[in-house]
């Protein structure tokens, strides 16, 4: 989407020869592919029948049958001690642990919530979702800003009879995300398949990415 705003005058605080003043603003949605989620695993979920360990285990094997590199996707999310510690009377203690998970698309965020689930792991959520290639996307809406906004200032001056000249200043007003995705979690629909739940597609809201220039023009 392109939309602008106009503003034609001489200003001889500004400079010294007649200019046309344009803002441009584009913008553009991506889909995510960096998604986070969070998974706690708790001796609480099996009524301390299991151990945090052996939960661990069956998370990680899991996780691996499903693609999922763990060294390079999963980090404890407490780094400064391997699990935490709750009494819940004298001699009882519970012991739970929390991590981040990186996938990259939002269908294997459900495989990942549907075979967690089966191994007696639930607690699930989305923290964040990042698109990888953002620094490179804000430079080309940079560029296509501009663009516009030339192309606004030729169409500006066209019925003058006039020409366009050199850009004598461009300013970035803005480039940047809005509304990213964080802290929410799509709803996962699933639909049975025999004696096994598949996950359909599930799509996360886009991110959207703007850039706002304003440029003004020397007019000839």
């Amino acid at each position: 989407m392109i939309t602008g705003f106009k503003n034609y005058g001489q200003n001889k605080n500004f400079i010294d020869q007649p200019y046309l003043e344009t803002t441009a603003r584009v913008d553009t949605l991506v889909i995510p592919d960096r998604i986070y989620l969070s998974i706690r695993i708790t001796e609480a979920d099996t009524k301390g029948k299991t151990s945090v360990e052996k939960l661990e285990n069956k998370m990680a094997d899991k996780l691996k049958s499903l693609g999922i590199d763990t060294e390079k996707q999963l980090t404890l999310s407490d780094l400064a001690s391997n699990f935490k510690k709750y009494f819940l009377r004298k001699t009882d203690v519970q012991k739970d642990k929390e991590y981040s998970l990186l996938v990259y698309d939002a269908v294997m965020a459900g495989k990942v919530i549907l075979g967690l689930e089966s191994i007696g792991i639930s607690n699930v959520n989305l923290t964040k979702t990042e698109y990888s290639k953002l620094e490179n996307l804000k430079i080309i809406l940079r560029q296509d800003a501009v663009k516009a906004a030339k192309r606004q200032a030729e169409a500006m001056v066209l019925p003058l009879g006039q020409k366009l000249g050199s850009a004598l200043y461009i300013s970035d007003l803005n480039t940047g995300i809005q509304n990213i995705y964080q802290g929410r979690m799509a709803e996962v629909q699933m639909f049975k398949e025999g004696d096994t739940d598949q996950p359909i597609e599930i799509e996360f809201e886009k991110i959207k990415v703007e850039s706002t220039v304003n440029v003004k023009f020397s007019i000839q």
